[in-house]
């Protein structure tokens, strides 16, 4: 805290300050916050020039004082003469100083700061495989035996790649956020994300979809994945054998359908 009095404690002071701004403006989060350190900063400037006037002063009326180190006391008050000539030039320099930083605190208080653009587009994820009752069954098995990433590995032999892709667009496969329900577990591995239940007894299995394109005219809009899913249930064939998307019958994972 500053003492109003001791010259020497506030200069300290005022020197660990300024380093320790200097520090935190090599970024700024908010931009908006210039604006307020441009206003303490023109404050402090101001000070600074008065600082220099009366250190000028100082050294002007205590001339008689000044001495060299052979005890010379005319050389000891020329010094003191130049200290004063050169500080009130300083002081002088300090007024252009001031006028700048005003200025330029003017314009940054006419700019209307909006947040910085985000670098990625949110990724969607299409819908590979779902699977319940005996044929998750294996893949539960493997994921007990094996980990997640086996079975990521082994549901990924389901994703027929941009086939899989245009049915998950056309049925409403399309995910904002992982579809999954307050007891299913989740894990992704690259592009799948895996999500399981023991005790429901399914799993499914996604792949992100980083295109933003809109959906084509009558084909369902993106799904967002409600906070409290409802059970899971079968879902209409679009087509007799090449629905990838509908549950599977069967008893075999390998003939699983997707979501």
């Amino acid at each position: 805290m500053p003492t109003f009095q001791n010259p020497t404690a506030d200069a300290a002071e005022a020197s660990e300050a300024l380093r320790g701004l200097a520090h935190a403006t090599r970024t700024f989060e908010n931009p908006a916050d210039t604006y307020t350190v441009l206003g303490d900063l023109l404050a402090g400037v101001r000070s600074l020039r008065q600082v220099l006037d009366q250190l000028a002063t100082a050294h002007s009326t205590n001339q008689v004082r000044a001495y060299d180190d052979a005890g010379n006391q005319g050389v000891g008050a020329s010094h003191a003469f130049t200290a004063a000539a050169e500080l009130r030039q300083a002081a002088a320099l300090l007024d252009g100083m001031h006028d700048q930083v005003d200025a330029a605190m003017g314009a940054s208080g006419r700019i209307a700061w909006r947040p910085a653009p985000s670098d990625s587009v949110p990724a969607r994820r299409v819908g590979i495989v779902f699977l319940q009752g005996q044929d998750a069954d294996e893949v539960l098995a493997i994921i007990d035996r094996d980990g997640t990433d086996a079975a990521i590995e082994h549901l990924a032999g389901f994703d027929m790649g941009e086939e899989t892709t245009q049915a998950a667009l056309v049925n409403g496969y399309v995910y904002d956020t992982i579809p999954a329900g307050p007891l299913d577990r989740t894990t992704t591995a690259g592009i799948y994300t895996l999500t399981y239940n023991h005790d429901h007894g399914h799993v499914s299995l996604l792949r992100t979809h980083p295109e933003t394109r809109e959906p084509d005219a009558g084909a369902p809009a993106t799904r967002t994945a409600p906070s409290h899913p409802q059970p899971r249930r079968q879902v209409p064939v679009v087509e007799d054998e090449d629905d990838w998307f509908a549950p599977s019958q069967s008893s075999s994972v390998s003939r699983g359908r997707a979501l």
